[in-house]
């Protein structure tokens, strides 16, 4: 039995700005910080933050009045900064700056009047904050099937258009949603690099090749991970059974069964500490020798915001 490790696996520049966002809050300013929705999704992170004093809301109206608040990393609504603004709310925004790319793009293509269509997740934080970026104008396709029945303008004909994309989606599923949306729209307009993240490329990339050399595939990710979720896909699209999970308590012996390697890999939003307690895990159970937990450098970094550098 061999256990085998992706390279790159785990947080991406977006998520560790994220989390320094929330800690430099803390040590500056002191506990509570206020931070809307989960900062990254995934629970040892937000629990670990809860303990230093971090408070998780749904909504501002959750947030005292001139308290400090951070927007996630999945980006927020235009609605929200305004009502930020508005309670003289201090705001650090943590939105990765690869979201917020989107966002700009959404903007210009808006202005220069042409109506915008996001391929994503339906209630996925980040869909909700892109969409949320224009008041009118944008759609939201989730498959193929759905740019078929695409309803755009009025008396049939549809208007200037161009496309963005979440930035944690399938490598392939985009592909194949951007192919149906040229094929029914052939003048559409998109971005000129794909919208999908570096580090969600990168990952599912390094489980491509994982899945060449194992039997089984563990994801270290939370369930409401986007990105984690999409590892685990492209390892069952390989043919090789994979599973996500949270923690190594999850595990199940029966899963390496009839394996002769085991592949792990993590989510953007995971941390290295429970790829390490995984690894660990897997060794015990099925007496394999536990690699070198070495990780890729990506030579990404994203500066923190005016205040917390």
């Amino acid at each position: 039995m061999q256990i085998l490790l992706a390279n790159p696996r785990g947080f991406c520049a977006g998520v560790e700005r994220a989390i320094s966002i929330v800690e430099r809050a803390l040590e500056k300013f002191g506990a509570p910080i206020y931070v809307r929705h989960e900062v990254v999704h995934n629970r040892f992170v937000v629990d670990d933050l809860k303990a230093k004093g971090a408070v998780f809301v749904h909504e501002l109206d959750e947030v005292p009045d001139g308290a400090t608040v951070i927007f996630s990393a999945h980006g927020v609504p235009k609605s929200v900064r305004a009502e930020a603004e508005r309670r003289d709310l201090k705001v650090f925004d943590a939105t990765c700056p690869l979201v917020t790319k989107v966002h700009l793009e959404v903007e210009r293509h808006r202005k220069a009047g042409r109506e915008v269509i996001m391929i994503g997740h339906r209630g996925h934080p980040e869909v909700e904050g892109t969409m949320g970026q224009w008041p009118d104008g944008m759609y939201l396709v989730e498959n193929v099937a759905d740019v078929a029945t695409l309803k755009l303008g009025a008396g049939g004909t549809a208007p200037p258009l161009a496309y963005v994309t979440q930035t944690t989606l399938s490598v392939d599923d985009a592909a194949a949603i951007v192919a149906a949306l040229k094929a029914r729209f052939p003048d559409i307009v998109g971005p000129k690099k794909d919208d999908i993240c570096y580090a969600t490329q990168n990952r599912q990339d390094a489980v491509r090749r994982l899945a060449q050399q194992c039997d089984v595939i563990l994801v270290v990710g939370s369930p409401n991970s986007s990105n984690s979720n999409r590892l685990r896909e492209v390892a069952e699209q390989q043919g090789v059974k994979a599973w996500l999970i949270d923690r190594a308590a999850e595990i199940r012996p029966e899963w390496f069964a009839a394996a002769n390697a085991v592949g792990v890999t993590a989510g953007a939003s995971a941390p290295e500490a429970l790829v390490a307690e995984v690894v660990a895990a897997v060794a015990k159970l099925t007496g394999a020798p536990q690699p070198e937990i070495a990780q890729e450098d990506e030579g990404v970094r994203f500066p923190l915001p005016k205040g917390l550098d």
